[in-house]
């Protein structure tokens, strides 16, 4: 009989091969349903039934309900998302949705982000149906749709139009947790997500007195706009340390033997290696220019230009994040909010984070299970409406050496097949006792 470890790499290698391209458009996304309709498919041949609800055509979110053995108890939610960002397979050493085993790693668009832990829940839970192993309390899996672009068609379409499919849940995990960071060859920190920055993806418009391009011209909206752009690029938010990352921080000191000012931690930080560029987003909000948008015709200057600005903000920061954005941009220029979603966190502490720091170092004896903030943001800001507390506990143990953080929305993004397998064997026994 095949074992989950056995089975994690072949089922993550069939979704890596199916395109759920998530461009934010509608009209151009490959959409999520072929890879709903093959999760479904391999419950369905263990037994277990799924449900599958469309969003949208093509974007489809399945949920399905593995019961415990004590039904007084609350259940978990295990949730995964299915899309993936865009890939240019010309800036690949492979096709981005080959799904190709090459030098001990699987390669292909969404390895780690996140069907690797697709994968790892599928494996595990037919792996239990085979053999008949029962959680202890009921594990809610959802396989949604639309992550990528804010969840508006996946967790939070699941929140508010089938939100009975996740009663009783009190706790969850998800992504981007639980991965490792080498200290030294008997000693490897695991991250596990307990905060992650709010969302708030604006538009900036600037507006000018339209124009022939060879005129002297000092009203151009372009200007402006273009003005405003790279103070905001250029600016650095005031550092501000939530108990999170200043948890985090002591447990780094301690561990490298240093010591770090909890109130300036950058130099610190610098030298964390691979993941410096993850905690270094997490002591400030930020906000990066990443799309313009202007004019209709070479020689025209246009009465309008706008903007998109990708803000993070950290937990009750929000507001006050905004007054000092105006003071960088200035009075005159417009201000859209096009997605808008809070940051998240929660303690470390609990019988949930018991059973993940035994998991980890019943597998890994030179695990020390920390906690962190994610600079970015999950479906957990859709299911923590719900009153879910939420962690990214998505296990893997990785090469020292390996830029794990870079390869998220990277080129040649890859998970190491040893990685997955540890993943599996440390979720099969966290959901044991979970």
């Amino acid at each position: 009989m095949r074992t989950a470890v056995d089975e994690v790499v072949d089922i993550c290698r069939d979704l890596l091969r199916i395109d759920t391209t998530n461009t934010g458009d509608l009209a151009t996304s490959a959409g999520e349903r072929l890879a709903a309709e093959y999760v479904a498919a391999q419950l369905s041949e263990v037994g277990v039934d799924a449900e599958l609800h469309e969003s949208a055509p093509g974007r489809a979110n399945l949920v399905a309900r593995i019961p415990g053995s004590d039904p007084t108890r609350p259940a978990l939610l295990v949730h995964g998302h299915l899309d993936v960002v865009p890939a240019e397979a010309s800036e690949w050493s492979v096709h981005p949705f080959s799904g190709e085993l090459r030098d001990g790693f699987l390669w292909g668009r969404g390895a780690i982000d996140m069907k690797d832990f697709d994968a790892m829940v599928l494996a595990v839970v037919r792996e239990w149906q085979r053999t008949g192993v029962r959680p202890p309390r009921d594990i809610v899996l959802a396989f949604t749709a639309d992550e990528e672009a804010g969840g508006e068609y996946g967790a939070h379409f699941l929140v508010d139009n089938h939100r009975d499919l996740l009663d009783g849940c009190t706790e969850a995990i998800g992504e981007v947790g639980g991965f490792s960071y080498t200290v030294s060859s008997d000693l490897r920190l695991y991250l596990v997500e307990t905060a992650e920055k709010g969302i708030n993806w604006l538009r900036l418009h600037a507006k000018g007195r339209p124009g022939h391009g060879s005129m002297v011209h000092d009203d151009n909206a372009v200007t402006a706009l273009a003005e405003a752009v790279a103070r905001v690029g250029r600016h650095r938010f005031p550092i501000v340390v939530t108990p999170t990352v200043r948890a985090f921080l002591e447990e780094i000191g301690d561990v490298l033997g240093i010591e770090i000012d909890p109130d300036d931690p950058e130099l610190a930080i610098s030298k964390l290696g691979p993941i410096a560029n993850l905690i270094g987003a997490t002591i400030r909000n930020t906000a990066n220019p990443t799309r313009l948008a202007a004019g209709y015709k070479d020689n025209v200057i246009p009465s309008r230009a706008s903007a998109t600005i990708d803000c993070r903000t950290l937990p009750g920061q929000a507001e006050l994040f905004l007054e000092q954005l105006r003071e960088v941009i200035g009075p005159d220029l417009e201000i859209e909010h096009v997605t808008r979603q809070p940051a998240l966190e929660t303690t470390f502490d609990g019988a949930l984070v018991d059973a993940m720091a035994d998991a980890l170092r019943a597998e890994d004896p030179g695990a020390r299970p920390v906690p962190y903030m994610l600079s970015g943001g999950t479906d957990a800001k859709a299911f923590n409406r719900l009153g879910i507390r939420c962690f990214g506990f998505a296990p893997l143990r990785l090469p020292a050496d390996l830029n794990f953080s870079a390869l998220f929305h990277g080129i040649d993004e890859r998970v190491p097949v040893e990685g997955l397998q540890f993943g599996v064997r440390v979720l099969d026994r966290f959901l044991r006792n979970a």
